[in-house]
This record gives C-alpha cells, structure tokens and sequence, in this order.
C-alpha cells in the first residue's frame, strides 16, 4: 500500500488538501491574523473583568468587616471577646486581600503577554501592508518601548502609574488591615498605645515595601528571559 499524500485523478492533490509549501496568500494570512487578534482581546477583556470582579468583592468584604466589627463592638463593649473577634475577621480579610493581590499581579503579567503578542500581529499588518502604519496608535514593537508605548499612547511612563493602579489599591488596603491588625494584637498583649501604634505602622509600611520588593523581582524576572522578536532598533536600522 502506497503512502504519502492523497491523490486525486490524475495524480493531482485533491482540492483543500495541497501539503506543498506554497506560500499562504495575503488575504488568507490577514484572515488568520486577524482571527488570533480577536483571541488576545477576548482572553484581555475576560482577565480584565475577572480581576475586577475579584477586586469588587474584596472592596465589599472589607466594607462588610468594618461594619461588623462596629456593632459587635457596641455589642461587647469593647471587651476582650471584640478582640478575639477583630484578630480573627482582620486576620481572614488579610488573607483574602493577599491572594486577591497575587490574582492582580497574575493579571498584570498576563496582561503584557497579550499586549507583546498584539503589537507582533501589528508588525505583521504592516508587512502586509506598509500603508496602515500611520493610521495605528499603538505599537508594532514588542520590546520595552513598544509595549510602553501600547500602554501610554502619547505619554512618558511615570511614576503615577504605579500609584495610581490597581495593584497599589489593593496593596494599600491590605496593609492597612495588616496595620490594624498588628497594631489591635499589640494591644491584647498590654503594650502602650505608643507601641501599638508603632507596630501598627511599621507592619502597614513593611507590607507595601515587601509587596512592592516581589513585584519588582518578578516584573525584571520576565524581562530577564524575554526577548524580543521585533525590536524598535530594527525600525530604525531599516531607515
């Protein structure tokens, strides 16, 4: 029994099935492009409301912990059994809070993967067709420059970014709860208000410097082992 690629009449590849090594056509190629773009948006879009979905809940959570804990302090009187209660309720949002922080993190790193692969399908509608780059807003490039550009557009990347993101929301409510906490077990072991205080802030502060410490090890960890494929020195070299 013969093998190989099916043959049709007269020795001849049957319609649809030419295994040769033609090259695909422009049109097909756009097709195809175009398709895997409208995947990345999808799987972007979805991301985006799963992380603020999660973010909503924690927000409610928090929101529902604050009020709890009040009537059940009116409730107690502030006595030892409101302790008891706070360290527990405080101790669960935290934990929450965190694991709502690593999902944002995930978020982001997910997030400039589909960025990266978006600008590499814009480098392939330019080569496509070379006429469509000036009316793009957003990169073609996928090194460092190029997915800045995609992210701020007509703006230099500043530090209000990082302030002014999700990530840092998060963080900061956390480590206020890691504050409060600290600070309300501090009390319960019959320090002063000086040093409950004290502890307060320097778990508070100690948070957001070790949550921004592992972000930074892990944002430079990606970039250690990426490379980039098409690099906005090679633009350059071309003119």
């Amino acid at each position: 029994m013969q093998s190989g690629r099916p043959m049709g009449p007269s020795g001849t590849t049957p319609p649809g099935q030419d295994f040769g090594t033609d090259k695909v056509p422009p049109a097909v190629e756009a097709q195809l492009l175009a398709t895997e773009h409208w995947s990345l948006l999808a799987t972007r879009s979805t991301a985006q409301s799963e992380v603020l979905t999660r973010i909503s809940i924690l927000l409610t959570l928090v929101s529902a912990s604050v009020v709890s804990l009040a009537l059940v302090g009116q409730a107690t009187e502030f006595s030892g059994r409101f302790r008891g209660f706070a360290l527990a309720l405080l101790g669960f949002v935290l934990v929450a809070g965190t694991l709502t922080l690593i999902r944002v993190h995930n978020a982001s790193e997910e997030d400039m993967a589909l960025v990266i692969g978006m600008n590499r399908l814009r480098a392939a509608y330019v080569r496509l067709a070379p006429n469509v780059e000036h009316h793009l807003i957003a990169s073609r490039f996928d090194d460092d420059d190029g997915v800045a550009h995609t992210y701020n557009y007509f703006r230099i990347p500043d530090i209000s970014q990082i302030l002014g993101s999700t990530g840092m929301l998060v963080t900061m409510v956390n480590a206020v709860i890691a504050g409060a906490f600290a600070g309300l077990a501090a009390d319960g072991w019959g320090a002063s208000t000086t040093v409950s205080v004290t502890a307060a802030v320097t778990v508070g502060l100690a948070y957001i410097a070790a949550v921004v410490a592992l972000a930074l090890r892990r944002y430079f960890g990606v970039r250690a082992r990426y490379t980039a494929l098409f690099p906005t020195s090679s633009h350059t070299d071309d003119q």
